[in-house]
């Protein structure tokens, strides 16, 4: 019996499929499944595009204030315990 691939199954194999590090059986399971599934595609196409606009972007230095900021609010999130991972 062939097993099917549930989105859940293709968002936790996304990275590995983008990267190209998927072994083949699971890269194709992963295009199957995209093939037929509008939602996954639809995740699939747009992250790929994301990475092509953000592989092309020169890097940017983030202003000293910005950064100052969101440590500080990075600090105290994770001292007020937001620092814990739910899932």
């Amino acid at each position: 019996m062939i097993s099917l691939l549930t989105c859940k199954d293709f968002l936790r194999e996304l990275n590995d499929f983008l990267d190209e590090t998927c072994d083949p059986q699971m890269r194709q399971e992963i295009q199957r499944h995209i093939s037929e599934c509008p939602n996954c595609w639809v995740v699939m196409d747009t992250c790929k595009k994301t990475l092509k606009v953000y592989k092309g972007m020169e890097p940017q230095e983030v202003p000293a204030d910005i950064q100052s900021r969101l440590m500080a609010a990075l600090q105290k999130r994770i001292a007020a315990g937001g620092g814990k991972c739910s899932h």
